[in-house]
């Protein structure tokens, strides 16, 4: 459900966007095929996520833009407040932008139960305060291109919202040490993008460098790459992806590539499969059209560290008895409505284990 509103405030207009909406992200662990006549043993998640957004098109009188918003699910939050000058359109375009997040740690520090299909709560929450200019380069026919450089401020937080330094088996959550990390990144994300009637390839490389401002202050280089390419064959669609990336320098554990879920390994808990300084994961899907709004599909996901999860600190992939490389396989229905995207996987593990994602987004009234 939602509303919008629209406000004149002088000569300016400002538009008020609330949305409420209900929904469902479940994911349920399946009995045993020797025991395929018991119920559902499990159902993980259903939340309401309350959504507002303030846009201002003409703050001072020059076409100033300034965006907030405000997103609140059970147990996560994020804030976002971005100002925009207009600048000629050859020109970087320039954004300010401070924001604040708050959700629950589970990729790194979640503890996986029943066969790593779920991941449970490690008891650690992940505070982030960030404030910094985004630019974004002119973008040609292909290729587009955003730099930015921002102070982050990282906490981290218990269940019932205490600064904590270490986690539940008394290891260090941050890599100073301290209740917080402070650390000046500057992040270049470019982006390929090819597509016809047939066929599209899109390739993205994300690189983030710790600037020592300070001497306490991280200093890393992490880099991270997505490859897509999708092919139509007939009436259905093949969609292959492979994505990668590593970190050296300072690293604190909430630093580590975590893999696993939905979006990763399919069959698996968020963040079960492992929890590296590296990682490395490729997914295929086809998709084949069953009527005008469902399609089923198959598919195949695989992940691995490379090794690499007893390098970050505290080795809590070890500890957690997580197995470093997975590889799920499975199938599922896609059904477009105007009343949302409806998502149903159904994936099996390496331990057998079987697990029903479950997705409702974008629902309206």
């Amino acid at each position: 459900m939602g509303a919008q509103k629209s406000i004149h405030a002088g000569k300016a207009k400002i538009d008020v966007n609330v949305d409420f909406t209900h929904k469902i992200c479940a994911s349920m662990m399946l009995p045993s095929l020797r025991n395929a006549g018991s119920p559902l043993s499990l159902v993980i998640g259903r939340y309401c996520h309350f959504s507002l957004c303030i846009k201002h098109p003409n703050l001072f009188g020059g076409s100033e833009k300034l965006d907030v918003s405000w997103d609140k699910g059970l147990y996560d939050s994020n804030i976002l407040v971005a100002y925009r000058r207009p600048r000629p359109q050859w020109v970087a375009q320039q954004c300010f932008v401070m924001q604040h997040s708050l959700s629950p740690e589970i990729g790194v520090h979640g503890i996986p139960v029943d066969n790593f299909s779920r991941s449970g709560s490690g008891g650690v929450n992940l505070s982030r305060f960030s404030v910094g200019l985004d630019l974004n380069e002119p973008a040609s026919s292909k290729w587009s291109s955003t730099t930015s450089v921002k102070f982050e401020n990282v906490r981290l937080l218990s269940d019932d919202g205490r600064s904590i330094t270490r986690d539940l088996d008394g290891f260090p959550v941050t890599c100073s040490g301290n209740a917080h990390d402070s650390m000046v990144v500057l992040k270049q994300e470019s982006q390929y993008a090819k597509a016809n009637e047939h066929s599209f390839s899109r390739f993205t490389m994300q690189i983030e460098q710790g600037i020592p401002v300070l001497s306490k202050w991280l200093i890393f280089n992490r880099f991270k790459f997505v490859a897509s390419k999708g092919i139509k064959l007939g009436p259905a669609f093949l969609l292959t992806s492979l994505t990668g990336g590593s970190i050296v320098g300072d690293m604190a554990p909430y630093q580590a590539f975590a893999i696993g879920g939905l979006g990763s390994v399919r069959g698996y808990g968020e963040g079960a499969v492992g929890s590296g300084r590296s990682c490395l994961v490729a997914n295929t899907e086809v998709t084949l059209p069953l009527s005008k709004m469902l399609e089923g599909s198959v598919f195949l996901d695989c992940g691995t560290d490379l090794g690499s999860g007893r390098l970050v600190p505290g080795n809590p992939a070890m500890r957690q008895g997580k197995p470093g490389s997975g590889v799920g396989f499975g199938y599922g229905l896609r059904f477009k409505s105007p009343l949302g995207h409806f998502q149903v996987d159904y994936a099996i593990n390496a331990f057998q284990q079987k697990t029903l994602y479950f997705g409702v987004t974008n629902l309206a009234s």
